[in-house]
């Protein structure tokens, strides 16, 4: 229990993903933006494109906005920055240093690529949802650091509105306000005036070619890294308010995206939002109606024609920002001139007003399958064995059974996406087994006599039986918990969520399909059944073969351990703190005879007996009950 307690904090306490568009969803708003630029803006975003490539032409594509950018994309356009922003890269700085020096940025956008392809050609809700997964396996690999980045903060999400009174700039400002929660508002506000102030020198001070170039890609950097939270800000899981502990953000989150939003903008109009990888060709034309707007300011700012006031005291202003959107809580302080406010209330204007927090009138909110919880699972079992536990029982025959079990678990379901499998549980109880249909000899007189003479009689075992995700061989997480921690956390969460993702080698991913879930779980799950242990041994009647013709009467104990191989749930119902699945398994396993003794007739050589295996079918019931959360 000790080695397995570190394991139980460290995936109870790992951080929930937060994000929201997909990567090719991300790219294709800003390319929209960028394709809806008239001549004189795009000629102008073409001729710093252009400066900023310079000494970094092996890595930036010569395109802003590369229609042509396919599978195994060689450069990086400028489209494909905030897909990179907040996702992959913790700040301006972080995200720049990634896209011009790191190697597995180019595997991201390969990613992408492929995901891009894959939701486009999804014929239904199921191959959506495997296409994502995949994805989300991949990218895994791919980036280092995909999973801890997410952050512990509510960046990704909008605030839920407080009073239905308030108006855009009273909102708009309560995000921005240092002390609050972090927001997808205030970053992108935060980002959108260190672009502006950066890009607001290149008019005004005289430069060499080079800081010019250096300093338009830094000013490039803080805008793609605001427009990515800016694009947040059109996916109906996140307008929906930042609300609840991580079950109730995620379960929300994960409700609106598939059924979408009804929303009302500031401006007063109103529409329909999707979210993240079942966005509409509609919500990219809006979203990138407002990237658009912003890129415009980015652009004035550059050529002079908007007058940024200057902030002497500012620092960084010729380098990336470094604010780390991962590790901040909340929004810190920073002065601005009311001139900023102004220019980021013009876009944010054109955002959802967000859902209310909590009291009269608030958006429905859905909990995910995240965090501890009880629940009974019984279960009915046929088994079928090859053989008897006698060296001469070679009949084979099935053997039926009952299970009643309490359970005790922690639940991370859909940490990144439905196929995900997340779960930690402890079964306890009992067991009852039938008679097996195979006789204890091959004499046809036997049969007269019923389970009398069966090979296994009837019998009842207490009952154990665990779940837990592993990321190479079954139980290594338990082993790594303690010596990770120590020395590398980060190295521990990630192992974790690869193992909730079908492990190192993916194969036990589950497959969402129109009629249900199928789940590789040779390794994830054991059942252990320990018969005879409760006052006597069972009885068993078996042929003497140092006598043939009589009979034995042997007592023995024995273990079963069974091995789930493949799972499907036919349905699962899930409620605000309740939750109700039928579980079919197809499993195999042993059965270890201990302790044998001959009770008649006397002073018999105890007998050698057989392991015997078996092959079985498993229907069960999973109801859970999510233990209560501290209320928001």
């Amino acid at each position: 229990m000790k080695k397995v307690l570190p394991l139980l904090i460290i995936v109870l306490y790992m951080d929930i993903p937060g994000y929201a568009w997909t990567y090719p969803e991300h790219r294709k708003i800003t390319q929209l933006a960028i394709e809806k630029l008239d001549s004189v803006y795009r000629t102008e975003l073409d001729r710093l494109w252009a400066m900023a490539r310079i000494g970094n032409e092996s890595r930036l594509d010569a395109i802003v906005a590369d229609p042509s950018l396919g599978l195994k994309p060689k450069y990086i356009d400028y489209a494909a920055w905030p897909a990179i922003a907040g996702d992959h890269s913790n700040s301006p700085e972080n995200m720049l240093f990634t896209i011009l020096k790191s190697k597995w940025i180019l595997k991201v956008a390969n990613v992408g690529a492929i995901l891009e392809t894959g939701l486009r050609k999804a014929k239904n809700r199921s191959e959506r949802i495997n296409k994502l997964s995949d994805s989300d396996i991949l990218l895994i690999r791919a980036d280092p650091e995909y999973i801890s980045r997410a952050g512990a903060n509510t960046g990704h999400f909008m605030l839920a509105l407080t009073n239905i009174d308030n108006n855009a700039e009273v909102y708009i400002n309560s995000c921005f306000k240092e002390g609050s929660k972090m927001n997808l508002v205030g970053t992108y506000k935060w980002f959108h005036i260190s672009a502006l102030l950066k890009a607001s020198r290149l008019s005004r001070e005289g430069l060499t070619q080079e800081q010019r170039s250096a300093l338009i890609l830094d000013a490039l950097a803080d805008e793609a890294f605001a427009l990515h939270f800016l694009e947040d800000g059109f996916s109906s899981g996140h307008v929906a308010g930042v609300w609840g502990d991580a079950s109730q953000r995620k379960g929300t989150h994960d409700y609106y995206n598939e059924k979408g939003l009804e929303i009302t903008t500031w401006k007063g109009e109103r529409a329909v939002l999707m979210g993240d990888a079942f966005m509409q060709q509609e919500n990219a034309e809006r979203a990138a109606a407002t990237i658009r707007l912003s890129i415009e300011q980015f652009l004035d700012a550059a050529n002079g024609k908007e007058k940024i006031p200057q902030i002497n005291d500012e620092d960084g202003l010729f380098s990336p920002d470094t604010f780390d959107v991962a590790k901040a809580i909340y929004m810190p302080s920073r002065k601005i001139d009311a001139f900023f406010g102004r220019l980021c209330n013009a876009v944010l204007i054109n955002l959802a007003v967000p859902g209310l927090a909590t009291g009269m009138g608030e958006l429905p909110r859905f909990r995910s399958e995240i965090g501890p919880f009880i629940g009974i699972a019984p279960a009915a079992r046929v088994s079928l064995f090859k053989r008897g536990f006698g060296p001469t029982q070679t009949i084979s025959g099935a053997v039926p059974n009952l299970e009643l079990a309490v359970r005790f678990g922690l639940s991370l379901k859909g940490v990144l996406n439905e196929s995900s499998d997340g779960l930690i549980f402890f079964d306890v109880g009992g067991r009852l087994d039938g008679a097996s249909t195979m006789e204890f000899d091959k004499n046809p007189t036997s049969s007269q006599f019923g389970s009398v003479y069966s090979a296994i009689p009837s019998r009842d075992a207490y009952y154990f039986r665990i779940h837990m995700p592993f990321f190479l061989i079954p139980g290594d997480l338990i082993l790594a918990a303690p010596f990770l921690l120590l020395i590398s956390p980060g190295t521990l969460e990630k192992m974790a969520m690869d193992a909730a993702n079908g492990g190192l080698i993916p194969w036990q991913t589950g497959i969402v399909t129109p009629i249900g879930r199928f789940q590789f779980m040779l390794g994830r799950e054991i059942g252990i059944s320990l018969f005879g242990t409760d006052r006597h041994p069972d009885p068993f009647i078996m042929p003497d073969i140092a006598h043939p013709g009589n009979i034995l009467l042997v007592s023995l104990n024995s273990t079963q351990i069974d091995f789930p191989i493949l799972e499907y749930r036919i349905m699962q119902k899930f409620s605000s703190q309740q939750s109700a699945s039928l579980v079919l398994q197809i499993n195999a396993g042993m059965d270890i005879p201990e302790d044998i003794h001959v009770t008649y007739p006397a002073n018999i050589i105890n007998p050698t007996l057989k392991t015997i295996w078996f092959i079985g079918f498993r229907l069960a019931f999973d109801w859970r009950y999510y233990l209560a959360e501290k209320k928001p």
